[in-house]
């Protein structure tokens, strides 16, 4: 019997691909978004690998979430903030191992980021878009609606560009955050899961 956590989905190293998963992966490696981790044998980590099992969709996907990071009209900042929070909702302990250290590299205040982890709505950014993005980002994920009021406040804040963007990162993120669940997709070696407090 597999161990309960054992990832579900083979690694796919370069040399297995078959032409189409092969160009999403150069994509992924090499494109717009690039960096993705890898392992030595070129294989992917994280929910890059599920793509290429599938890469009629996973092209798509690794597009989509290629153009919200590199494209899209939301600071940098505040994009994370929304990711991590997403992360916290889900207890995505891989997304937040990816995303937390994008949101240290832009100067997300160590307060700030252990306040999404916990899911605490007292400790809030000073800058308004990101203060926005956030309380938004805190309702969606725990009602899926903004009361016209929320509606209101949030539009004002990042404009229909801004809302309309702001909904697709939190539908991508919760769909990758599925995946890794399902899929049973576990931390590099030395990574820490931000809720066992351990290494793995």
């Amino acid at each position: 019997m597999a161990h309960p956590d054992a990832p579900r989905l083979p690694s796919l190293a370069p040399a297995d691909l078959d032409d189409d998963q092969r160009a999403v992966h150069a994509e992924l490696t090499g494109g717009a978004r690039g960096g993705v981790p890898t392992a030595p044998d070129g294989s992917l980590a994280g929910p890059f690998n599920a793509m290429l099992h599938a890469p009629a969709v996973g092209g798509p996907l690794q597009e989509l979430g290629a153009a919200l990071r590199t494209r899209g009209a939301l600071p940098a900042r505040a994009r994370e903030l929304a990711v991590l929070a997403v992360a916290a909702h889900h207890r995505s302990a891989f997304e937040w191992w990816a995303h937390s250290a994008i949101a240290a590299r832009l100067g997300v205040p160590d307060e700030l980021v252990g306040a999404v982890r916990a899911q605490d709505p007292s400790t809030r950014p000073e800058d308004a878009v990101e203060s926005a993005v956030l309380d938004a980002t805190r309702v969606l994920l725990s009602t899926g609606d903004l009361d016209d009021g929320q509606y209101a406040s949030a539009r004002h804040a990042l404009g229909d560009t801004g809302l309309v963007e702001l909904t697709t990162l939190l539908g991508y993120y919760a769909l990758l955050a599925m995946q890794l669940r399902v899929f049973r997709v576990g931390l590099p070696e030395g990574a820490v899961d931000a809720w066992a407090d351990r290494p793995v």
